[in-house]
This record gives structure tokens, sequence and C-alpha cells, in this order.
């Protein structure tokens, strides 16, 4: 049978076979292989038996493969994120944060016997970007906060690997949109990986606050992040600031049992109906679940149950913005960004506590 790819940033058929008869847990997120003599997908690392070449389909997402009527594996579950990159990720990402002015080139990456297309693409699949570009956009991000905080424009552009001035300034420029110059006065989001027990979260926020937390695999990702660009007139770069450090140690509180209530400060700027739909959100309280019905009547429109499910569905703050306790009118869960089984387990863990 000729091998199925379905997308073009995939590794090789022969790269993705060694893989996964292999076991190699690395390429676990990278592509799911579908077996159609069993009508089953699973992920590179599965233990179990093998299935020969002729019968494996090649997925870049779990979604690719349900829709394409292959149903996920008992043994691996690849419907579940276990929330921790892979090995080699995770050196890197330390690296990066531990000297962020460093030059990560090819070269360096083969001497820690890491495949620099590999990092490309899982870069690219898990940030939205190149490695290159995210080890640039780390840098870039640093020395924007630096020289926001005052410090002097030529210890900024030396001291974050940059060999001249106007490398620095043609690179800021690019990435910002203004001149180092300028940078005191404005801004640019910030975004960094949160790991939680149901997978990864990416979080994104600017000097006033959280804009962004969605679970990594959300479809809507791209959308949003081009929404956050639009609507904060400003750059997503990889970084933290203070707001991401707190909105860390409240999931992990959360995620524990012992948060009562979230004070990271957020920002969701919206329609004026959207902003009623998602103020009404933070009044449920944890435990409890309200219907789109009653949302509805809550913000004055008591017929507008769908124009209420399409506010929640664009909510750009998942968790602390909690779009998980609404429910139809029935009980039944309904729809969530994050998939069925997190709402589920997001209300359970909520009732638990």
């Amino acid at each position: 049978m000729e091998v199925q790819f379905a997308q073009r940033n995939l590794p090789s058929a022969k790269e993705m076979e060694r893989a996964y008869k292999t076991s190699d847990v690395s390429y676990d997120g990278i592509f799911y292989l579908a077996v159609t003599s069993t009508g089953i997908f699973c992920r590179p690392s599965c233990s179990a038996r093998k299935p020969l070449p002729k019968n494996v389909e090649y997925y870049s997402s779990s979604r690719e493969a349900i829709f394409a009527g292959y149903r996920p594996c008992k043994r691996c579950k690849p419907l579940e994120v276990h929330g921790t990159p892979p090995d080699w990720v995770s050196k890197l990402l330390n690296m990066i944060d531990a000297d962020p002015t460093a030059r990560y080139n090819d070269q360096f990456l083969r001497s820690i016997k890491i495949d620099p297309a590999r990092a490309r693409r899982y870069f690219l699949k898990n940030y939205n970007m190149t490695f290159q570009a995210y080890c640039r956009g780390r840098r870039l991000g640093i020395s924007f906060e630096k020289i926001r905080q005052g410090k002097d424009l030529d210890d900024v552009a030396l001291g974050y690997g940059y060999q001249s001035h106007s490398g620095f300034r043609d690179a800021f420029a690019k990435t910002f949109g203004i001149s180092p110059g300028k940078s005191k006065s404005g801004d640019c989001v910030l975004a960094s990986w949160i790991e939680s027990p149901m997978g990864p979260l990416i979080a994104a926020a600017n000097k006033d606050g959280i804009c962004l937390l969605e679970f990594s695999d959300r479809r809507m990702l791209d959308a949003q992040f081009a929404t956050l660009r639009k609507l904060f007139k400003a750059p997503i770069v990889p970084g933290e600031n203070k707001h991401i450090l707190q909105l860390k140690k409240e999931l992990q509180n959360y995620f524990e049992g012992t948060l009562k209530e979230f004070k990271t400060p957020i920002v969701f700027p919206g329609t004026d109906f959207q902003n009623k739909v998602w103020n009404e959100l933070l009044k449920i309280p944890p435990g409890e679940t309200a219907s789109y019905e009653e949302l509805a009547k809550r913000v004055g429109v008591p017929k507008g149950q769908r124009a209420v499910g399409h506010a929640n569905g664009l909510n750009r703050i998942a968790i602390v913005i909690p779009c998980h306790r609404v429910v139809n009118k029935n009980g039944n869960l309904g729809g969530y960004g994050g998939g069925l089984w997190r709402k589920q387990k997001l209300l359970e863990l909520e009732r638990a506590r």
C-alpha cells in the first residue's frame, strides 16, 4: 500500500519507520502512525506489536487520524497529552533559558546529538516557529524588556549576542516594528510553555496581564495568536514576565486541588457582547456549572444561546476564564475547544476539591 502523508513537514518515511519500530519516544507529537489492518492509530513510542510498513499511514496530528477514520490505541492512548516535552526538547529549552544570548546553530545541535531538521519540525509544530526563530525571539524578547527597564542600548545590543549595533537594530525593528530607541514606550506579547497533567499549555502575557492560555493542541491556537497580534498591535515572542510566572504557580496549585481563586491579572479585550459573556463566566463558582440558556439570560439575550456558545468558544484564557463550566441544558457537556475529555476532568477536579 502506498504510504499516505497528511502534511509536507512530516519526517521522511524511512525516518518515521525507524522511529516507530524502535519505539522512539522523542518522536511522540511529531507524527502518529495509523494501522490500516486494525483501524487504530498510535504514538511512535507505542509498545504494541509493530505493524508492517505496508499497513501504515502517517499523520501529523491525532485529529487528522481520527478524521481519516481511525480510532485511538487503548495501550498508548494517543489522545492523552502527557504535558512534558521529549527529553531532547526539554534539554534545549533549559539551555536557552540558562543562556539566551548563546548562538545555537545547526553545528551546535549536531554536537549534542540532535538533528537540526527534527528540532525545526518540533518547534514549528508546537511553537509555530522554527528552532532558530525561537532562539532569536528569546534574545530579542529579553533585550526588549531590558531596554524598557532603562538599560543602556549599547549594553543590551552587545550583551545579547549581537556583533554590531546595526545588526541589533535591524533584527529588533524586523521583529517589533519599531526601533530600539522607541521601545521604552512599546510592548510585546511574551509566550511560554506550561506543563500540566492534562497536556501542555501555551500562556501569553503583556505588561498588563495574561492575554492567552490555551492547550497547545487546540485547533484555534494559530487564530488566537493572530487575534492577539491584531488586538495588541504587538509581536509575540518567547519569554516570561511576572504574570506568566505567577500563573505557573497558580496553575500548579489548581491542578493539585489547593487553589481557591486565580489572582493573576488577565486582559481579554473583545466586543461588548463577548465581554459580557466572559465576565459572566468568571462568576460561575468552581465545582458548579451553568447552561448556555442560563448564560444567555444573564447577559440579556434569552434566546441567544448560539451567540453565547460562539463567544464561549472564542474565550482566549482557558481555565482562568472557566468556559469549561458551561454545559447543555440537559446537563451534557457540549463542546470544548480543548477536548471533551479535558472538560470532564476539569469539572471532576473542581468538584472533588
